[in-house]
């Protein structure tokens, strides 16, 4: 298959080079046949081939029928839409997208893959092209509300993505039966070319509108989230979800009676990383040791399969969408307390400094002695509450040694330049019917950090063993920023009275450190960090190692989750293959040829789940403040634009003040220095600034809230109460 793909590639690049000559004038497919005396039997090849080579745009045909070297430079890439109409193009290996005018995008919708003319260059970040034809679609399904039409002879489904510029007609023998305010799943049959409506069928009826889950259901839907298993899957699993045998355990380290904690969130079920510490001398001996998921998923099985295709379990308010079977996530391969369970274990010898001067990675068998909870922990080392280190009292040394070392691991990444964006995450409690009933943000704390601290060190520390081994692997890379923005960020850093020393070459991940050191607690601490942070690439995974610079690190990968993330699962299997004495020149071969395509498709597997779960949290936030309109709350400006304030509630919710609802003057925005001035008044609105609201609207289509400005003292006793019950 290889060869065949490798003969077809050159041909292309033989025709192409054909072309390029200067003798070359434009000819029919026949014609060309003929003057490189193709014969008859491989003409369909050449087709192909220059097909191919248009697809690419490379090369154009006429109407005529002649194929020439495309005089516009023409590049593929993904389309991405803007809600006001314009979009962007990303094309892989490109540094900076691509501005498609609304005018220019051709009938392109959201995730399509287009071919793209360009048609200005300002240089290397100023881009603009107009596209030129769309080579797949993106989206085949939406989901939204629906309506009947006049005489209900037809109807529209409202697509809950707005940008999808453009309701969907249904015909009415189309609509499954679907009423008003019924929330449908529809097939497009047609995408609205020469400026029609796009038409299609409906597939499914989710629930009504207000029916409980129906919104959370919506969003699965939209993102095309996979809820169930294939029968076939679910048997392969419980076929193999048998208990830790002896000949499971043969040829592995045995750590069994190591003392060893699970240490995660109080609801999680998934447990695949357990912990230990001891000292000998002044060194500390830290085991990250990581569920052997590789016993039970078989290479190319229907369940490793099924893994690669959801590429990561999906975590939203309401439920968890997982990689693999709960037979297998939350059984034999979760580091119950108690049971003997299969592990790939990475064990460091960290120096006071914090540097690993030795390590082993090995499979081993581990008995997990007690599942530990961040809250509990964090109760023992930072509250040293007497019942709970009465309760824990024989790990208690241990939970000493692991802050100790986590301090020190995190001082030397610190040093070396490691970016630490923190920024409050949502904790979303719902009742019984979905609603949510409070919000908070996540704390984080000393038993939270030390974990991701061991797990960091642990990924760094196989990426690097690998990488030297000079062996196939997935690692987890974020590319420098690019230099345009870092410098607009550094012009822009100036208005506050902060610099950046850029230098020659790109910047360093310590001089992003350095400044949002230089702004915490400061006002305009929140714009500062969130655009610095926009400043940064993704990060992704690649089959090369280019290092991570938001870590600072050389090396890093994703080591510590093979249950709910396919690139981890993928690299035990490496090890396990070299560890084996297995990594052959065929397996090597094999490695080479699917890991480029399994780091693309994690990546984008991961990005589709990140959006998910954000849809899923603005949703119940918006859900949670209609129900609170009119109350009144203190919060702080997070962002001044020149269509009104961002406020930032404490339990993390952000709305608008829009300038229209500023009725007490006419404001005038400083885009220096993103603040709001009064005209008459003089009042001044700045970041950071505290403020009092009142809650006037929360749209859940949009999933937006706005606020207006209130007094202080302005809430009756009611509001007060709900103010107080958020913030504690």
């Amino acid at each position: 298959m290889q060869e065949t793909d490798r003969n077809f590639e050159k041909r292309k690049k033989v025709i192409y080079q054909f072309m390029q000559d200067e003798l070359y004038v434009p000819m029919k497919l026949k014609e060309i046949a003929a003057v490189l005396r193709i014969s008859r039997e491989e003409k369909e090849e050449l087709r192909a081939v220059l097909n191919e080579l248009e697809t690419e745009g490379k090369i154009s045909l006429s109407k005529r029928g002649k194929y020439s070297i495309s005089k516009e430079k023409h590049l593929t890439g993904c389309f991405r839409a803007n809600l006001k109409g314009f979009g962007f193009v990303t094309v892989e290996d490109e540094a900076s997208d691509i501005y498609i005018g609304a005018e220019y995008t051709g009938g392109a919708m959201d995730g399509d893959t287009v071919e793209i003319a360009l048609l200005k260059t300002d240089g290397p970040g100023h881009r603009e092209g107009k596209v030129t034809k769309i080579l797949k679609r993106g989206i085949t399904k939406v989901v939204g509300l629906y309506q009947p039409g006049a005489g209900k002879k037809y109807g529209f489904v409202i697509p809950d993505n707005q940008k999808i510029g453009m309701d969907v007609f249904i015909p009415i023998e189309r609509s499954m039966g679907a009423v008003s305010g019924h929330k449908v799943v529809a097939e497009l049959t047609s995408y609205g070319e020469r400026g029609r409506k796009p038409e299609g069928k409906i597939v499914e009826i989710i629930g009504h509108v207000n029916d409980p889950g129906t919104d959370i259901l919506s969003i699965v839907k939209g993102y095309d989230l996979p809820m169930e298993f294939p029968e076939k899957v679910l048997n392969q699993a419980a076929r193999v979800a048998k208990p830790v045998s002896e000949a499971d355990m043969n040829g592995r380290k045995d750590l069994r009676d190591w003392q060893m904690v699970t240490i995660d969130g109080e609801d999680a079920k998934d447990l695949d990383d357990a912990v230990s510490v001891v000292q000998e001398g002044e060194d500390y001996i830290l085991g990250v040791h990581i569920a052997d998921v590789t016993n039970y998923v078989q290479g190319n099985s229907a369940l490793d399969r099924e893994a690669y295709e959801r590429g990561t379990s999906v975590y939203l308010v309401d439920r968890v969408i997982p990689m693999l079977p709960h037979t297998l996530s939350n059984g034999i391969c979760s580091l119950n307390a108690g049971e003997d369970r299969l592990a790939l274990s990475c064990i460091m010898r960290v120096d006071p400094s914090g540097h690993v001067t030795d390590h082993e990675i090995a499979e081993t068998v581990i008995h997990v002695d007690q599942r530990m909870s961040y809250t509990s922990v964090n109760k023992i080392l930072e509250d040293e509450d007497p019942e709970e280190i009465a309760k824990y009292r024989e790990f208690v040394p241990m939970f000493q040694r692991m802050r100790d070392l986590s301090r020190i691991i995190r001082q030397r990444r610190h040093q070396r330049g490691s970016i630490d964006f923190d920024f409050p995450e949502t904790k979303i409690i719902l009742d019984s019917k979905g609603r949510p009933t409070e919000l908070k943000p996540y704390e984080r704390n000393t038993a939270t950090r030390l974990i991701e601290d061991f797990m960091l060190l642990a990924n760094e520390t196989v990426a690097e063993e690998y990488y030297w081994r000079e062996l196939p692997f997935l690692y987890r890379t974020h590319e420098a920023p690019d230099d345009e923005k870092i410098r607009a960020l550094a012009t822009f850093i100036n208005n506050f009275g902060h610099s950046m020393h850029l230098g020659t070459g790109e910047v360093r991940p310590k001089e992003i450190q350095k400044l949002l050191a230089k702004v915490e607690g400061r006002p305009e601490e929140p714009l500062i960090s969130r655009l610095a942070l926009r400043s940064m690439k993704q990060a992704r995974y690649t089959a090369e190692n280019t290092g991570h610079f938001g870590l600072a690190a050389n090396y890093y990968t994703h080591f510590t989750s093979p249950i709910r993330r396919y690139p981890d699962l993928q690299i035990h299997r490496i090890i396990k293959d070299n560890l084996r004495g297995r990594m052959n020149e065929k397996k090597i071969r094999h490695y080479q040829s699917i890991l480029p395509e399994a780091a693309k498709h994690s990546s984008e597997m991961e990005r589709r789940a990140d959006e998910a779960e954000r849809e899923t949290i603005k949703l119940k936030k918006v859900e949670y403040m209609q129900e609170r309109l009119g109350n009144v709350y203190e919060g702080v400006i997070s962002g001044i634009t020149k269509w009104g304030m961002y406020v930032e509630l404490p339990n993390t919710v952000e709305g608008l003040v829009h300038v229209v609802n500023m009725r007490d003057d006419h404001y005038e925005y400083d885009e220096s220095r993103y603040e709001m001035t009064g005209v008459h008044t003089g009042r001044t609105y700045k970041l950071g600034q505290p403020l009092w609201i009142r809650v006037i609207g929360a749209d859940r289509l949009q999933r937006t809230i706005d606020f207006e400005i209130a007094e202080e003292g302005n809430e009756d006793d009611g509001e007060k109460e709900w103010y107080e019950a958020d913030r504690k």
